[in-house]
C-alpha cells in the first residue's frame, strides 16, 4: 500500500487539512499505517498536481489561510483500482524475534527487561484500542425509541479493522508472557 492510498481513505472519511491528516494519522491510521507530517505534507502535493485531490483555502483570523483537502474523481478512481488490485499477504519482519533466538548465543536472561518493555508498548496499545473502541463504537442498547441502528458500512469497516487491532495487540501481549517464561528459565551465564 502506498502513503496515498491511506490518505484517499482519511479523506473519503473526513476531508481535513494537512495537519488534520497528520493528527489522524497519529491518534489511528498510524497504527497500521505510520507516515510523518513532511511525507504526508508531501504526498498530498504530489496528489494535488495529479488531481487526486481538491484543495479549498478556508480564510483564518490572524493566521495564514488553511488548505483542506478532499478527493476529487481522479483519486476516487485510483483507490477504487487499488481496492480491486489483489496484494500479497504481508510477511513477518520481526526484530524481537530474531533478538531472541539470537540470545540462545549469548545470555537469554539478558533480553528479559527488553521483552517486558515490548509487553509494555502493547498493553499500552491495547488499553488505547480498548478505550476507542469504547468511546466510538459502543451503540447503545434498545430503548423505548426503538431498536438500536446498525453501524454504517464505513463505521462498521473501521470497527472490523480496530477489532484486528485489538486481536492482534493481545495476541502479541500472550505470546511476549510466553517469551518472558522462557526466558526466566535461563540464568545468567547459563
Amino acid at each position: 500500500m502506498a502513503l496515498e492510498h491511506a490518505i484517499l481513505v482519511s479523506l473519503l472519511e473526513k476531508p481535513g487539512s494537512g495537519y488534520e491528516l497528520a493528527r489522524r494519522f497519529e491518534r489511528s491510521i498510524g497504527y497500521f499505517w505510520t507516515a510523518t507530517h513532511q511525507q504526508i505534507y508531501r504526498v498530498l502535493k504530489r496528489m494535488d498536481n495529479d488531481g487526486w485531490v481538491e484543495v479549498r483555502d478556508i480564510p483564518q483570523q490572524g493566521r495564514p489561510d488553511k488548505k483542506e483537502y478532499s478527493v476529487a474523481d481522479l483519486g476516487r478512481a485510483a483507490l477504487s483500482s487499488w481496492l480491486h488490485d489483489p496484494i500479497e499477504p504481508e510477511s513477518v519482519r520481526h526484530d524481537l524475534a530474531v533478538k531472541i533466538r539470537g540470545a540462545a548465543f549469548d545470555d537469554p536472561a539478558a533480553l528479559i527487561r527488553e521483552v517486558e518493555r515490548h509487553r509494555q508498548v502493547h498493553r499500552d496499545r491495547l488499553a488505547h484500542y480498548l478505550a476507542g473502541e469504547t468511546r466510538d463504537f459502543t451503540v447503545p442498547e434498545a430503548s423505548t425509541a426503538g431498536p438500536r441502528a446498525p453501524l454504517d458500512a464505513e463505521r462498521e469497516l473501521q470497527h472490523v479493522v480496530l477489532r484486528g487491532g485489538i486481536a492482534y495487540e493481545r495476541m502479541m501481549i500472550d505470546w511476549l508472557d510466553d517469551v518472558l517464561a522462557t526466558l526466566s528459565r535461563f540464568g545468567p551465564g547459563r
